[in-house]
């Protein structure tokens, strides 16, 4: 039935993007210099044996380089002790680099680069690799190895990774796991506390057609009735509607239940750097598993994680905690996605993500805190011995200074400052003539790399503006961004999907929205007993 829905609104629109060749006459190992239908025919994609064992087998070693790479960067984070400030310098005298080269990578990054080698120095980026428990982290790290389409960069995120609750001692029955993972290793059981959930998956691709065309004649149960329609359907659909991302949800791998997103690695790594849709960077600003990594991308989601630090910072007064810093970055991604809005989220989501991930956010924002001239913590809790891998909130503090707050407006991401300026061209009035001109004189970027940027008069104008309109016009901004492309993301997942597996995803959502409501009003009226008995002890004591 869905089949026969979706069929005759797709081949109209897509009739074009289906030309492909017929997976059943493609080799398994088809080299990934072919990803269009053009240049398959021309070059006789699948009709070399040789080119196909030699492209497979490089696919091979770049996977496990690349899982080599994050198996490297999480020792590395495991066991530093040290300061991000003493890890750079100590890198960058190790490496043959200046101090200036370390500072100078994000006014001049180079996206060009090829290996890990390449970038800034040897502990560059170590802070997105999360210590893990090792067994769970085997487990995870098996999963992309279980696809013979090549995966250039995965990480697994999510409740069913990171949980967003406190343990709560619960052991679930055979049954009540079985319903969920039908054969999970004993990691993934601990791992979960006793609430088995479904585990999420980013999959980086270099071309998405020649992706799911290997990946449909591995795994076409994955795929709902559009892989009928063939690749060049598929990775249309993936990389023209929504925010370039293609989700198989509701997949058994290694006898554990998985989703899993396609991506191609240049729509990734512009998301991450410009914040063009805000869709897969703002998952990446809150702690993930990095499973296979890859130096572009490590590269550009430094970029993302500063960028969203500077968004935070300017949303926040000049006192805050970590908790509070760690929720206006965590809601970030959540200030647009249209579920928020409807009930089908948990309503306590952004507090759950934070409150139970302290030290894990902490080794993902810390390093890049102590880069920045304008902000550092302000607690004595500071002072106490690996006080890092405490659990407690500490305190910080911003400089409010309009010149260093206006060098953060010009430094955030080039889609999203856009905007923003945008918006306060409109406030202060400014005519498009003189707002053109005053823009042209402020641009320092070309194609490949830009110049150190620092604010002018137009962003200290910005950050001077009143702090309640200042928030009011970046979440505005936000919400812009995401908005669109989460919105459009979410209504193809029927055709991606299936409206089976859809609407079992939504009912779950649901599920979550009213058992964080019933949650959220249990701790209202908890709370509000505990005040009734502070006043009743008082009145007492004064009585006595």
């Amino acid at each position: 039935m869905a089949r026969g829905r979706i069929l005759p609104v797709l081949k109209g629109r897509l009739a074009p993007h289906f030309q492909s060749t017929p997976i059943r006459s493609r080799s398994i190992l088809a080299p990934r210099i072919c990803y269009t239908a053009e240049t398959q025919t021309r070059r006789g994609f699948g009709s070399s044996r040789d080119e196909n064992r030699s492209a497979s087998a490089q696919d091979t070693k770049d996977a496990a380089q690349n899982d080599a790479a994050a198996d490297s960067a999480t020792e590395t984070a495991s066991n530093d002790t040290k300061s991000a400030k003493a890890l750079s310098d100590e890198a960058s005298s190790t490496s043959g680099s200046t101090l200036e080269d370390v500072k100078d990578w994000e006014t001049n990054p180079n996206f060009k680069i090829e290996s890990f080698k390449d970038l800034p120095h040897v502990n560059f980026g170590v802070n997105q690799h999360i210590p893990f428990d090792a067994e769970f982290k085997e487990v995870l790290k098996q999963i992309p190895w279980q696809f013979r389409a090549p995966i250039r960069y995965a990480f697994a995120y999510g409740s069913g990774v990171f949980p967003q609750s406190k343990s709560s001692g619960k052991v679930p029955t055979d049954e009540e796991l079985r319903a969920i993972h039908p054969k999970a290793p004993l990691a993934v059981q601990r791992a979960q506390d006793g609430t088995p959930k479904m585990i999420d998956f980013i999959f980086g691709v270099s071309h998405t057609q020649h992706w799911h065309s290997l990946n449909m004649k591995q795994h076409r149960d994955h795929y709902s009735a559009l892989a009928s329609l063939g690749s060049g359907a598929v990775s249309y659909v993936q990389d023209k509607w929504g925010a370039g991302v293609y989700f198989n949800p509701y997949i058994v791998v290694n006898g554990i239940l998985i989703k899993y997103g396609v991506v191609q690695l240049g729509t990734l790594e512009k998301d991450l750097a410009e914040w063009e849709t805000l869709y897969l960077a703002g998952r990446l600003q809150k702690p993930v598993k990095i499973l296979r990594d890859d130096p572009k991308i490590r590269l550009a989601n430094q970029i993302n994680l500063l960028s969203a630090l500077r968004t935070a910072l300017l949303l926040l007064p000049p006192n805050f905690t970590e908790e509070e810093l760690y929720g206006t970055i965590a809601g970030i991604s959540y200030l647009g996605d249209p579920r928020m809005s409807l009930p089908t989220e948990n309503p306590s989501k952004v507090k759950n993500i934070v409150g139970n991930n302290i030290k894990n956010f902490r080794r993902l924002y810390l390093p890049l805190i102590e880069t920045l001239p304008n902000v550092e913590f302000n607690d004595p809790g500071c002072s106490e011995k690996d006080w890092v891998w405490g659990d407690a909130s500490l305190k910080l503090a911003q400089d409010m200074d309009p010149v260093k707050r206006g060098n953060m407006v010009r430094r955030l991401p080039k889609a999203f400052r856009s905007r923003l300026y945008f918006q306060y061209q409109k406030k202060f009035a400014i005519p498009q003539l003189e707002f053109n001109k005053m823009m042209e004189e402020s641009k320092n970027e070309d194609a490949i790399a830009f110049k150190r940027r620092e604010g002018g008069g137009f962003e200290r104008r910005i950050v001077q503006d009143d702090a309640d309109e200042l928030r009011k016009y970046i979440r505005a901004v936000i919400k812009q961004t995401i908005s669109w492309p989460a919105t459009t993301q979410s209504l193809k997942g029927p055709f991606t999907s299936g409206f089976r597996k859809t609407w079992r995803y939504m009912m779950e959502k649901i599920g979550k929205y009213r058992q964080g409501r019933a949650a959220e009003k249990t701790e209202a009226v908890e709370t509000t007993e505990k005040k009734e008995e502070t006043k009743e002890e008082a009145a007492q004591e004064e009585k006595k």
